[in-house]
């Protein structure tokens, strides 16, 4: 169906309880809840929706962008107040644009900055499982400052993708990764001292956050050294993938910045 409007939807949640954005036969998904919130909004007339892009299960997102199609003018100011109503509560409307109806979100050039969150030393509070990951062990730190910064530039990653096809780009740019002390993410129940992964790109690869995170625990446990990642990104490294994964929880889409030309 042909819609004669479109408008792009700045939102944010909480993904915990839910198994990424894509929507999936008996599972609880970020689209199936957009959908069903707007349908309570938009109930007498046909829309349709697009994500900006797919999500891990559990990752929560500051802001994502879901471009909407409909036939009618949307007057913004109400639209926002019915959405919000109609969210669950660990969604949020934040901002709604009207765009080109040949706009296209998926394509359109975007960059991202994402952040892990995550603490070490001590077993954290059970309510701060749904935004930060906690290693008991200690870590060095410090190395895993150095060697975050080694992922900077471009790269390839394949060791840092899980199942690429054959198509696959595995060389990428990250224009900046570094590890500082979180101050951006704070809770009465979060560790006195937490730490924050930010990671900015054009585009990146599934998982490839996630593995990088991993990475630089095992080098902060002292399993790996700087040299393992020197060598893990060059494009003839061992080819073997990587075994360790982070966890999903500590992962949020912090910022996007879209080209809207």
């Amino acid at each position: 169906m042909k819609f004669s409007r479109s408008y792009l939807l700045e939102i944010q949640f909480l993904g915990f309880r839910f198994s990424g954005w894509q929507k999936q036969i008996n599972a609880k998904t970020i689209h199936d809840i957009v959908d069903k919130s707007l349908s309570f909004v938009i109930i007498k007339d046909a829309y349709k929706t697009i994500g900006m892009s797919r999500t891990d299960a559990k990752v929560s997102a500051n802001k994502y962008f879901v471009q909407l199609f409909v036939n009618k003018k949307i007057e913004e100011e109400t639209f926002i107040k019915s959405l919000n109503n109609n969210f669950p509560q660990d969604f949020k409307i934040i901002g709604i644009k009207n765009v080109l109806t040949n706009f296209n979100i998926i394509n359109a050039a975007k960059i991202k900055e994402y952040h892990y969150y995550f603490s070490f030393g001590e077993k954290a509070h059970p309510f701060s499982a749904t935004l930060l990951t906690s290693l008991s062990e200690q870590l060095d730190i410090e190395l895993m400052k150095k060697g975050a910064k080694l992922f900077e530039g471009k790269h390839h990653f394949n060791k840092y993708c899980t199942k690429p096809s054959k198509e696959t780009i595995l060389e990428r740019r990250l224009g900046s990764c570094e590890i500082i002390e979180n101050t951006t993410l704070t809770a009465s129940f979060f560790p006195k001292k937490s730490y924050v992964l930010k990671i900015r790109g054009k585009g990146f690869l599934r998982y490839q956050i996630r593995l990088i995170m991993a990475t630089l625990f095992e080098l902060g446990k002292g399993n790996i050294d700087l040299l393992y990642i020197k060598e893990s990104l060059l494009q003839n490294n061992d080819k073997k993938p990587l075994k360790n994964i982070a966890p999903a929880s500590g992962l949020q889409l912090y910022d996007v910045e879209l080209d809207l030309k």
